[in-house]
């Protein structure tokens, strides 16, 4: 029962996610400015600082952060309204850079490179050296891979039609990642013959095991 929620939840994420991008993708080949592009280009903002207010200790300050979102919102509607191709421009380059940093913070030399930590966490302890250092290179392709990405999304949104940029990113942007995984995988497969058998959905588990023991 309790994993058929897991994936009922896991689908609904899915769903809602697919529904954005091509309701994103409507807005953007329309040529028009619209309430539902306006609403669109928000709602992520806007459910971050829901998010924040939620877990925030401080009740006042939660409540504080929505009502200046809103008022925020109220003042910036028309403005919002007339560019929310730059808009969905500058929230997929926030991301992106986001998770660029993520994994990119970690390479520093007093951190640990974050597929090297995903990979500890997976086989119950240190990794052995052949194990650590490629996890290394893997935290490396993955900065790469998000550079690369803010780039194509820069030059398409800049330099070609808005549809063209915006089928990229809301249409080829998760299928690029899950075929970065799949590459990853294979590569490591052959790389590393002696690994135990594990994907992507292990390292998951093991991440919101951790969450769960230090929260």
């Amino acid at each position: 029962m309790l994993e058929a929620m897991r994936t009922a939840r896991g689908l609904s994420i899915v769903v809602m996610i697919v529904t954005y991008a091509v309701l994103v993708h409507h807005v953007n080949t329309s040529g028009q400015s619209s309430m539902l592009g306006a609403i669109l280009a928000l709602l992520p903002m806007f459910l971050l600082v829901i998010t924040f207010s939620l877990k925030t200790t401080s009740r006042l300050v939660g409540i504080s952060s929505l009502l200046i979102f809103c008022i925020v919102s109220w003042f910036a509607w028309s403005l919002v309204r007339q560019h929310t191709g730059l808009i969905f421009w500058m929230l997929d380059i926030t991301l992106m850079s986001g998770l660029l940093v993520t994994f990119g913070w970690t390479l520093q030399r007093d951190q640990k490179p974050l597929c090297v930590h995903f990979a500890e966490m997976i086989n119950g302890g240190e990794l052995p050296a052949e194990h650590e250092r490629y996890a290394h290179k893997v935290t490396v392709a993955w900065v790469v891979f998000f550079a690369m990405m803010i780039i194509a999304s820069t030059v398409l949104f800049f330099m070609a039609p808005l549809a063209t940029w915006s089928f990229f990113v809301n249409f080829l942007t998760l299928p690029l990642v899950a075929l970065m995984f799949v590459v990853e995988f294979i590569v490591r497969r052959r790389v590393l013959t002696d690994l135990p058998t594990s994907h992507i959905l292990d390292a998951v588990r093991a991440y919101l095991n951790n969450s769960a023991r230090t929260q």
